[in-house]
């Protein structure tokens, strides 16, 4: 997926779609994003469903983040700008963006990441057909300059809290929830795993993930993330194994093991 020069809506949606409530919320968080932003947000404006916003929280970048998504926003005003100052990471972009959502379904889209045309049709028909209050998807990996590296993740037909705790397939790029049924969501103030440790709370409440067995969307490894810093990351989940979710040391240890071997099998750590 070798990036294109931006190529912005011709016209803007009705000025109705802008006043009523969307059915989806897509909440991006971006820091120094101006690589592959406009990739992240051509692949949301090719969506065929067609009621969505999109929430872009600007992390005080330093580059030209702020101006591609002012440009997007100038000709399709589902399109939302918010600047957040001094730098507080992408969990709290995150929430500032889930502040101002206003769809009943939310769903989370990195900056450098990629959906396919049909992700937001599909996932919304499936919470539709299903009742599902939390679904998820499989994704295929790529690298930076967008070829497929390694084996695409599948998406198992259910995941609930103890399945988490030994296997982080959730990718958060692929996770819809509905703030109907699951109430006021906020990710809690952590410097990594954020995102898993809001599916824990969810899980840990009874909720259950349903996975989607399709493959609708892209994951760009890029070299210097805070997701591909191995040694960080591991510290990281440890942390969140003993401290945020109170594990014994044996059952820390036992899925931290589990943790360790799928993450490797994916290439993510």
């Amino acid at each position: 997926m070798t990036p294109e020069p931006t190529r912005l809506p011709e016209a803007s949606p009705p000025s109705e779609a802008v006043l009523s409530p969307p059915t989806v919320s897509v909440i991006t968080p971006a820091h120094d994003a101006a690589r592959f932003l406009d990739e992240t947000i051509r692949s949301v404006a090719a969506q065929t469903f067609r009621d969505w916003e999109m929430i872009i929280v600007d992390d005080d970048s330093g580059d030209g983040t702020q101006a591609i998504v002012e440009r997007w926003a100038a000709s399709d005003p589902r399109i939302r700008l918010f600047l957040q100052s001094p730098r507080q990471g992408a969990g709290a972009a995150r929430n500032r963006a889930l502040e101002e959502a206003r769809g009943r379904f939310v769903a989370f889209l990195d900056s450098d990441d990629v959906w396919r045309s049909e992700k937001l049709e599909v996932q919304v028909a499936f919470m539709r057909e299903t009742g599902a209050v939390f679904s998820f998807a499989g994704y295929s990996i790529i690298d930076e300059q967008g070829k497929p590296v390694g084996r695409p993740v599948r998406a198992p037909e259910r995941v609930d809290y103890r399945f988490l705790l030994r296997n982080t397939i959730i990718g958060c790029l692929t996770v819809m929830l509905d703030r109907v049924q699951l109430g006021p969501l906020r990710m809690p103030a952590l410097p990594q795993h954020e995102d898993l440790s809001l599916w824990y709370d969810l899980l840990r409440r009874g909720a259950v993930a349903r996975g989607i067995p399709r493959d609708l969307a892209l994951y760009r490894m890029v070299r210097g993330s805070a997701s591909r810093n191995r040694i960080r990351s591991a510290l990281h989940m440890w942390k969140v194994y003993r401290d945020r979710e109170r594990l014994s040391l044996p059952s820390a240890l036992q899925c931290y093991a589990h943790y360790a071997w799928n993450a490797y099998w994916k290439g993510r750590i």
